[in-house]
């Protein structure tokens, strides 16, 4: 499966954005997809993840309760709604993919990657 990740801009403290994954392949509703990001002089982190068919969702403790991770796989796209937005979220984007059915936070465990989409909130 091929990932493309867009949605990113520049956006002020306590905005809002939306990002999207999309997927190309018929199967992607068999795939678990998660949102990283990558912070300046920082490793790679783990945002939000969902489950490839029922929804399941998991969230890192600094996003939850401001992101939602969602999909549609009729529309073979995942979307991670970014709300309050901190200028510690201005990271690159990257959505990743696994086929799968467990939620997991491991880069290690993801083999399909997305370029990545900037997002910088401004103070």
């Amino acid at each position: 499966v091929q990932l493309q990740a867009y949605g990113g801009g520049l956006v002020q403290d306590g905005g809002s954005l939306r990002l999207s994954c999309a997927a190309s392949g018929r199967t992607f509703s068999r795939y678990a997809v998660a949102w990283f990001r990558r912070a300046p002089g920082k490793e790679r982190e783990f945002v939000a993840a969902i489950s490839s068919s029922d929804g399941v969702t998991y969230y890192a403790p600094s996003v939850k309760g401001r992101f939602a991770i969602s999909r549609d796989n009729a529309k073979n796209t995942v979307y991670l709604q970014m709300n309050s937005l901190k200028p510690e979220d201005t990271a690159v984007y990257y959505c990743a993919a696994y086929e799968g059915i467990i939620l997991v936070t491991s880069i290690l465990r993801y083999n399909y990657w997305g370029q990545g989409t900037l997002v910088t909130v401004s103070s």
